[in-house]
Formats: C-alpha cells, sequence, structure tokens
C-alpha cells in the first residue's frame, strides 16, 4: 500500500473540539473507505519517537529532528488480514503545550508511550505521561503501549529489558524493545495497538456508539490540521530568528 507522508494541515482555528465538557470520541472514523485509528506518540524529547513514526511510515532513519516541532501522518497497513489507516501525532516531549496535549489526548483512540534504554530519567517519565492520560481519560480502558527505543545502543543501556516487562507489567499494557536505527519491532508496536483498539470496539455497544454524532467524529481531523498549521508557523519563527550562516 501507498506509504504517507507527513501531512501539514489546513490553516483551521481550534474552538470548542474536544472541550472538556464534550464526551469522549467512541465512534470509529473512515476516510476512503478505510478505518482511522487515531495514535498518540508521548514521551521525553530524545528518545526517538518521530524516529520510530518515521521508520513505520516510511522505513526510513531520521537522525536530526527538531524537538520543539510536532507532526502528524498518516500510513496505510493490513494487520491480521483487514486494512487499516493509522492517523499518527508524533508529539513534542515538551511540557509547554499543555493545554493542546489535552486535546490530543481526549482524542486519541491508542497511545504509545516512548522511552529510550540508554535515558533513565526517560523511562522514570513513562508514568507521568501515563498520568496526563488518565486524568483526561479517567476511568475508561485505553489502548497503551510502551516501548524502551535504541536497544542497539547496548554500551549505552541504562534501563534493563527486565524493567522495562516490568513497567509494562504495571501498566497492564503490551511492551516492545525497539531500535529505529535498525527498523526492528516498529510494525509491531504500532499493530499491537490497532489490535487494542479493534478488541475495545468489539466490545463496545452497538447503541452507545450510533449516538455519536458525525461532528463529534471530525475533532480528530480539525486537531491535526491545528496543529501543523501552529508548528508549522513556530518553525519558521525558529528559522527566521536564526543568523545567516557564514559564506
Amino acid at each position: 500500500m501507498t506509504d504517507v507522508v507527513l501531512d501539514r494541515g489546513r490553516n483551521t482555528y481550534l474552538t470548542a473540539e474536544c472541550r472538556h465538557d464534550i464526551p469522549i470520541i467512541t465512534q470509529p472514523t473512515t476516510r476512503g473507505g478505510l478505518r482511522v485509528y487515531k495514535i498518540v506518540v508521548l514521551g521525553e524529547g530524545g528518545v526517538g519517537k518521530s524516529a520510530v513514526t518515521l521508520q513505520f511510515v516510511s522505513h526510513s532513519f531520521l537522525k536530526d529532528h527538531d524537538p520543539t516541532i510536532e507532526d502528524s501522518y498518516q500510513q496505510q497497513a493490513v494487520i491480521d488480514g483487514e486494512a487499516a489507516l493509522l492517523d499518527i501525532l508524533d508529539t513534542a516531549g515538551q511540557v509547554e503545550f499543555t493545554a493542546m496535549r489535552d486535546q490530543y489526548m481526549r482524542c486519541g483512540e491508542g497511545f504509545m508511550i516512548c522511552y529510550s534504554v540508554t535515558d533513565r530519567h526517560s523511562f522514570q517519565e513513562v508514568l507521568e505521561y501515563r498520568k496526563l492520560i488518565t486524568r483526561v481519560r479517567a476511568n475508561e480502558d485505553i489502548p497503551l503501549v510502551l516501548v524502551g527505543n535504541k536497544f542497539d545502543l547496548q554500551p549505552r543501556r541504562e534501563v534493563t529489558t527486565d524493567e522495562g516487562r516490568s513497567l509494562a507489567a504495571q501498566l497492564g499494557c503490551p511492551f516492545y524493545e525497539t531500535s529505529a536505527a535498525l527498523r526492528q519491532f516498529i510494525d509491531d508496536a504500532f499493530h499491537s495497538l490497532v489490535r487494542q483498539i479493534r478488541a475495545k470496539e468489539r466490545s463496545m455497544s452497538s447503541a452507545s456508539s450510533s449516538r455519536i454524532s458525525p461532528r463529534k467524529r471530525s475533532r480528530w481531523w480539525r486537531i491535526r490540521s491545528v496543529f501543523a498549521f501552529i508548528f508549522r508557523k513556530k518553525r519558521r519563527s525558529i528559522e527566521g530568528a536564526r543568523p545567516p550562516s557564514s559564506p
């Protein structure tokens, strides 16, 4: 299937979409006949979230990335014989966009929390990201996967595989150690999230699902566009502030 590419969206202004007084979206979304799975990738800056995401969507390794930029991507995949369209928000590992973080946490269907096995602090922060999700999505069964990236950097490892497994057991979610550089177990982690979302859908009441309006189902698309617009402006302002390079 056709790979995705970075989707820098339209100039859409975020208003009342996914507010705290609006119920969480549970109705599946489709685009072009494909079921869309809304995935949010979380974790501290520098753990390789963007590298993991880009390996999944384009089979390429990202060496350098501006950690202040958040991007959105789409990728088609066949999982267990069924076609799917993954809509992925690759978030910045910083706290300055907290209000928006709440917005996309309310609209995401599945969450990938990443840490680097070479950075114990990023591992220790995993529970904080889980708390952020819980604060917005309390009393809800949320599809989640824990990813320990950079396992190829064994000489620099600070977090053991057993520690990762233990934390995943505490969170009650699948666990994968990945290597974005070697493209190891990247697909497995994303496919696991889709399987969890599908399992959750099967357990949902069709009656309650049918009560969600099309307007609420469109919030995710508007949020994606807002992220692309705002962070594109931020990138331009940063680049405009850089001094010209010497000849």
